[in-house]
């Protein structure tokens, strides 16, 4: 397992890192174009946009095509929108290079790799560490974007994005396989639409949205206000941050296990979202008044932000590729991510234009009436059925005769890798023992 999951860790660490270290203080260089707000929107959420035009359809294609060969491209793709971003002189190229950037949109296919890569028993572990990864480059963007930003200018961290890219597509090419040759338990092409039809899907795809939508949207806020009306130096922004996403690390494990190890995954998306709340409630009751107290409470809500936060990004994803099947997995990643990309994309343009038309207070009692409707959303969510594989030699059984098991009770579903030619076949264990199911497949060998 983590064999085949730390190069892909890897390449998820290296582009996340590339596309949070800007994050900080992007909105800071976008205004120092001048921009409207409008423009300083586009500049930020930019690359969000067109994550979410190409993001379901290059999950879709990875499906039918090679994943390898999809992410590579989409890497590459990636790396010269961040070039064209390090060499903009104006505001338009920027933006014009962060919509580049955006078009790379091989997040939720990687998330399929790990799938196809890591069975079944494994694959929240790997989940686990990729989703750890993540949030471990978010943190040391946090305290880098600032300083490198500050010293040498924020056009140096979009040339480190594109060399970072650069390090990944040769991680992918040395040190990721290629993706195995699964076939599925049903006839014709994969039918990506049957995960619109699940419930479940649809509160993770819209938590998904809320979170990045709030994340983006508040660090376009931190350092406008820290800047423009706290005086902060924004080479001393890491200050803040790194406090905040080290609070964050210590939260994520806790949240975690309870939510893997304990089937408490409802309750650590309902405390995420809590803490949400909480963090843009004290945002909203904060002033600009550097010897006042209330100072303390902004900064008090940026901190209990990154527990939030850190609370929901690694398990939500997990869940994800729990609801989908197997056949689905590569669409509804790719759709999970599409939202997720949607809210960024929409948290990076209304965070410009909010900040400037409505305030702080204003922003954050909106943002925690919105948190409210979405516990009442999670409340409805399904912990995942307890599921277990069992895993056949191909060349033991009729391949045929498992269509039978489409209409057993607590088999979820069949499927066979030719790769490694087995057939894996999931059941819900709350409906059907590991006997059980041996028993039913005794009737399929040759």
């Amino acid at each position: 397992m983590i064999k085949a999951t730390l190069p892909l860790t890897g390449i998820a660490v290296l582009r996340f890192l590339g596309l949070f270290i800007v994050l900080p203080v992007i909105s800071l260089y976008a205004s120092t174009f001048n921009a409207t707000p409008l423009m300083l929107g586009l500049a930020v959420g930019g690359a969000y946009l067109t994550q979410v035009i190409f993001q379901t359809p290059i999950g879709i294609a990875s499906d039918r095509y090679d994943r390898k060969k999809v992410v590579m491209i989409g890497l590459f793709v990636f790396m010269i929108g961040s070039i064209i971003c390090a060499l903009a002189h104006n505001i338009e190229l920027l933006i014009i290079g962060r919509l580049i950037q955006g078009a790379g949109a091989v997040g939720g296919v990687v998330s399929a790799q790990v799938s196809d890569l890591v069975r079944e028993e494994s694959r929240t572990k790997a989940m686990a560490i990729m989703g750890g990864g993540i949030f471990s480059s978010f943190t040391i963007a946090m305290i880098l974007g600032p300083v490198i930003g500050a010293n040498f200018g924020v056009d140096y961290l979009f040339a480190i994005t594109a060399f970072l890219t650069l390090c990944s597509m040769i991680l992918l090419y040395t040190k990721v396989p290629d993706t195995p040759k699964i076939t599925y338990s049903f006839e014709g092409i994969p039918n990506w639409q049957d995960t619109l039809k699940d419930k479940n899907l649809w509160i993770i795809n819209l938590s998904s949205f809320l979170e990045k939508t709030f994340m983006t949207l508040i660090f376009v806020i931190i350092p406008l206000v820290l800047v423009k009306e706290f005086g902060f130096a924004e080479e001393n922004l890491w200050k803040i941050y790194a406090p905040g996403a080290i609070l964050g690390v210590l939260a994520m494990g806790p949240a975690s296990i309870i939510a893997e190890k304990y089937g408490k995954a409802k309750v650590v998306m309902l405390y995420g979202v809590l803490l949400f709340l909480i963090a843009y409630a004290c945002i909203a009751f904060s002033d600009f008044n550097t010897s006042s107290p209330k100072t303390i409470l902004f900064i008090t809500g940026i901190m209990v932000f990154f527990v939030g936060f850190a609370s929901l990004e690694p398990i939500m994803q997990s869940l994800a590729s729990k609801y989908a099947k197997a056949h689905q997995r590569g669409a509804a990643l790719g759709m999970f991510t599409t939202y997720g990309y949607i809210g960024s994309c929409i948290g990076g343009m209304a965070g410009g234009i909010l900040y400037y038309k409505l305030g702080i207070a204003e922003i954050g009692m909106l943002v925690a009436c919105i948190c409210v409707i979405w516990m009442v959303m999670i409340v409805f969510l399904k912990n995942p059925a307890k599921q277990k594989n069992i895993y056949l030699l191909l060349s033991e059984y009729e391949k045929d005769k498992f269509k039978a098991l489409d209409e057993v009770e607590g088999v979820i579903e069949w499927y066979v890798n030719e790769s490694e030619k087995i057939i894996i076949v999931k059941y819900d264990t709350s409906f059907k023992s590991q006997d059980q199911i041996m028993n039913l497949v005794q009737k399929f060998k040759k």
